[in-house]
């Protein structure tokens, strides 16, 4: 079993340190005012550091679940940052959501400390961090990737080597440009439906029983037919966060992105009017109220 430091307890986070602990790793956390509550780990052994720096001082893997690029290279190259307590052949395995030319730049200054680092996004919900159910984009060459899948195993259900380091973060910001492009799409037209005097529940119907069907529906029902947030609990802000990921990375790569570039405008928009921090199902009502 490796030792394990884990830099980012929030709401995915906080299931996989759960999951690690289970299945009988070592492991010490981040103390940070980010977290979220880790008083049940406390209780089962795990210790708390004070800086990235010490944390990687007493780890053979590191694994960062933070909010997005600026995070990520702030705990690994920061002052007391990761990079600097790192050891040699330790692992690091980023499993935030970040843009993949500084993934690449990141994964080189771990290399030139003498560690080990790959990508790998996850996807699904804090219910399925909880129960150990993610599924995971790697980017990693395939040594590391055979030597890292029993402790992705701890907390995923699906594990997928997309290629190498940098892959995994291009597959996360395509899947959730397509998953939280679809709610964007969907939570419009709910809202148009709403001011145009459709009936939610036939709007629902409507869609399940044709092409509109899909998880994004799913997600998307419980708001529209009793104002339940809880089917998605992503924050719009957070969702903007990601498409303008994604856009970077089409403009850099120089593809077409006039689709998500309309989805960025829409979530900016929402985000502009005080409303980043509503979960993505509110952004129906968010919506029609700019249409009054």
């Amino acid at each position: 079993m490796k030792t394990i430091g884990m830099i980012g307890i929030g709401m995915m986070g906080h299931g996989i340190a759960r999951n690690l602990v289970k299945h009988g790793h070592t492991l010490t956390v981040l103390a940070h005012a980010g977290n979220q509550p880790i008083d049940d780990l406390v209780q089962q052994g795990v210790k708390a550091f004070t800086t990235p720096k010490d944390l990687a001082a007493h780890s053979d893997v590191v694994i960062l679940c933070v909010t997005g690029t600026p995070q990520v290279e702030a705990v690994l190259m920061g002052e007391d940052g990761v990079l600097q307590g790192l050891r040699p052949n330790t692992i690091v395995i980023d499993c935030s959501t970040a843009m993949p030319a500084s993934t690449e730049k990141i994964a080189d200054a771990v290399a030139a400390q003498g560690g080990l680092f790959m990508d790998a996004p996850m996807t699904r919900t804090p219910k399925e961090a909880a129960e150990g159910r993610l599924n995971l984009l790697v980017g990693a060459d395939a040594a590391l990737f055979a030597t890292c899948q029993p402790i992705l195993a701890c907390f995923a259900e699906n594990i997928v080597h997309v290629g190498p380091v940098g892959s995994g973060h291009r597959m996360k910001l395509l899947h959730n440009y397509v998953s939280l492009g679809s709610v964007a799409l969907l939570a419009e037209a709910a809202a148009c439906a709403q001011v145009g005097g459709v009936n939610a529940q036939t709007f629902v119907d409507v869609l399940t029983m044709g092409g509109g069907w899909g998880a994004a529906l799913e997600r998307l029902k419980p708001f529209l037919l009793s104002h339940d947030n809880t089917g998605l609990r992503f924050t719009v802000s957070n969702a903007l966060k990601d498409l303008t990921y994604y856009n970077d990375m089409a403009e850099h790569i120089k593809a077409e992105h006039a689709v998500a570039s309309a989805i960025q405008t829409t979530l900016k928009t929402a985000c502009d009017n005080g409303q980043g921090a509503l979960l993505m199902p509110d952004l129906v009502d968010a919506i029609a109220q700019r249409t009054h």
